[in-house]
């Protein structure tokens, strides 16, 4: 489980050949969410709101960048690093 980005103290992982949709994993204090990569939305799962809405913003800025990693990730290739929220 590559973690391609960390802000906050939110990691976003990827795994290795994981299911459809494309999404991600954000981890905060032993929470996760499981995010969707196309629309940004939550698709099981929970982290504080705060912190929820930092990893919405990120996803949306980084959109082209997490289908990339997705695919690689997918394709069992260690996906590329992601510049954390600034």
């Amino acid at each position: 489980m590559p973690v391609v980005s960390e802000f906050e103290g939110i990691e976003i992982c990827l795994y290795f050949d994981d299911h459809l949709p494309p999404h991600f994993h954000a981890k905060y204090a032993g929470q996760e969410a499981l995010v969707e990569i196309e629309n940004s939305c939550v698709l099981k799962g929970a982290i504080p709101s705060n912190k929820l809405k930092l990893v919405l913003a990120w996803s949306e800025l980084h959109k082209q960048e997490l289908k990339n990693s997705w695919n690689q990730a997918k394709n069992m290739e260690l996906p590329a690093k992601i510049d954390p929220l600034r």
